[in-house]
């Protein structure tokens, strides 16, 4: 009998990872942790299709149900593609990229590396312009490109995770220098009042 942890790891292996979240959960990794503790059906995941789902199916020693039509139809892999004269350089395409397939800076045109892109459409939401377009990518989405794409997920929430981390220690610092500033400002005001009288 596996663990649910060691379970997990298993069906984190067979899922696409494209970090998609159309399955409802935040990433191929949480997904898996919810069917391995049975919070959720083994039939989300559009991007890994048939396939993915008779592999999970095999592995949990059931059924395969039908794939749920409401996460999105199964399909070739498509990717993003900017339209270079509509991109104002937002950056917003990039920070809702989970596997760091977009590159570009802020107030400069940005670009899509087609062999990174995971075609989870997460990026053209939050564009302003509507600049992003899914197009055929001409080539399927393999098991070297889903182990990359995790360990650029991976790897892109832990940099996160330290600016966030770096983020709350600067503001931590701050409000304690802004506290010792204030008792020192008042313990001044004591001693000129002191010395007045």
């Amino acid at each position: 009998m596996h663990s649910s942890t060691a379970l997990a790891g298993t069906i984190d292996d067979l899922l696409p990872q494209t970090q998609c979240t159309r399955c409802g959960y935040p990433g191929c990794r949480p997904y898996a942790d919810a069917i391995a503790v049975g919070e959720a059906d083994i039939n989300r995941c559009p991007p890994g299709g048939e396939g993915v789902l008779a592999s999970l199916a095999a592995l949990l020693g059931r059924a395969a149900p039908a794939l749920d039509a409401s996460r999105g139809a199964p399909g070739p892999l498509r990717i993003a593609r900017i339209d270079e004269t509509a991109c104002i350089g937002c950056t917003l395409c990039i920070q809702a990229c989970p596997v760091d397939a977009i590159i570009g800076a802020q107030k400069r045109l940005h670009g899509v590396l087609s062999s990174l892109c995971s075609g989870c459409e997460l990026c053209i939401q939050p564009c302003p312009v509507d600049c992003i377009a899914m197009e055929p990518a001409g080539r399927s989405w393999e098991v070297a490109d889903a182990r990359a794409a995790r360990a650029r997920y991976e790897a892109r929430r832990v940099r996160i995770g330290s600016r966030r981390d770096a983020a709350a220690r600067s503001a931590d610092e701050r409000k304690r220098k802004a506290a010792v500033d204030a008792a020192l400002a008042r313990a001044r005001a004591r001693r000129a009042a002191v010395a007045d009288s």
